[in-house]
């Protein structure tokens, strides 16, 4: 017998029939390749997936739209059975994978927690010793008697989520849905994770929030197209998905236009590797048609989406090629690999927002706060300290 909130997935296989194509379709397919093998007709999103997590653990699901993440969340909670392999989740299980999940639209608000709370096993009285908390953390006070199809979806979401965490669960399952929610209900949804966790309860956590999974969790399992590229530590996780996304968004100097980028070029004093609080200095080369003023932008980040900080100059390039140098006296980066993006603007985009190089920074690893009390900043602050008995 396995402890409540173990969860042991064993070589799980899983995969769907491809959409039916229509008569034009197929055709046209027909004409144009005939080379299908026969096993064409499926689609494998899951392939050899094993991991067990153990009771009160945390684990932060990442990876691309359509690596498999929800599926293998859905498989957990047994909406659907594996191709090939066994899943052992031990307890209650409490999971919010979409929206509408577990929240019927032809009952109330109230009648919903206590049939969600009767799937999880729980007695009535149970449920109505939560049932305060519950709807005041959802925020649907006035509305419990009201039908759930007449919600918003960020009602739907709100008392989906509050119920799926207040009836403790072994088990809590999350999927990407906070992403309906405001900044408040974000905020206050990844402080109740915390809590559930402090109980004991097992999280699997699915984001595309990388801030929020780092915060959250202290294990990272990162699916690419069906497969476990990574399991371990959070933090390294999350930098090894973070490289593998940067680099194959980088795109070279070299574009089109009006203006064109010949030459990125990054290092630090001397041509060396950059050091945290050392100079960085920026070497770019552009290109012109006809002298124009612009005004360049350039961004250093460790993610696609998020920036740590931003630079940006407006000058007259003349035509024919230009230097354009950016110093940094004191880097605030600690170690890591980064990217740099580059926009060069004018009344619309002569270089489109994209990353154009990739740099590493020695020097000392950012101070970890508790993840409990705050989440990771990226930047790297020298600061003097005193401390005097009183």
């Amino acid at each position: 017998m396995l402890p409540k909130g173990t969860i042991q997935s064993a070589h799980i296989w899983k995969r769907f029939r491809r959409d039916r194509k229509s008569v034009i379709s197929a055709g046209l397919e027909r004409v144009r390749d005939r080379r299908h093998p026969a096993d064409d007709r499926w689609r494998w999103a899951l392939r050899d997936i094993d991991f067990t997590a153990s009771p009160s653990e945390s684990i932060g699901l990442v990876g691309a739209n359509g690596s498999g993440k929800s599926t293998l969340l859905k498989i957990l909670t047994r909406v659907m059975y594996p191709y090939a392999g066994a899943v052992n989740v031990s307890g209650r299980v409490g999971a919010l994978i979409e929206v509408s999940s577990g929240i019927h639209p032809q009952l109330s608000g109230r009648e919903n927690v206590y049939l969600y709370g009767s799937l999880l096993g729980l007695k009535r009285r149970d449920v109505a010793r939560r049932f305060d908390d519950i709807v005041e953390f959802a925020e649907v006070g006035p509305a419990i008697d009201r039908l759930v199809k007449y919600y918003s979806s960020g009602m739907k979401m709100r008392l989906g989520f509050s119920v799926a965490a207040f009836l403790e669960p072994d088990v809590l399952l999350v999927d990407e849905v906070l992403a309906v929610g405001d900044a408040a209900f974000q905020q206050r949804c990844l402080d109740r994770m915390r809590d559930v966790l402090a109980q004991g309860t097992t999280l699997v956590f699915v984001s595309h929030d990388l801030g929020a999974v780092e915060a959250t969790c202290s294990r990272g399992l990162w699916l690419s197209n069906g497969v476990v590229r990574a399991d371990g530590e959070i933090t390294e996780t999350l930098a090894a998905y973070r490289r593998d996304v940067e680099q194959a968004a980088e795109i070279g100097p070299a574009s089109s236009g009006p203006v064109t980028l010949r030459k990125v070029q990054i290092e630090g004093p001397e041509g060396k590797t950059p050091t945290t609080q050392g100079p960085l200095t920026v070497t770019t080369v552009f290109e012109s048609e006809e002298p124009r003023v612009v005004r360049l932008y350039l961004g250093f980040s460790e993610g696609t989406s998020a920036l740590i900080f931003l630079l940006h100059r407006e000058w007259e390039i003349g035509a024919g090629e230009t230097e354009v140098r950016c110093t940094i006296d004191h880097l605030p980066l600690p170690r890591g690999r980064y990217y740099l993006w580059l926009n060069l603007f004018r009344k619309g985009d002569l270089i489109p927002w994209r990353p154009v190089a990739h740099f590493d920074v020695t020097g000392p690893l950012l101070d970890r706060a508790p993840r409990a009390v705050i989440r990771l900043s990226p930047v790297h602050v020298d600061a003097r300290w005193e401390v005097e008995a009183t």
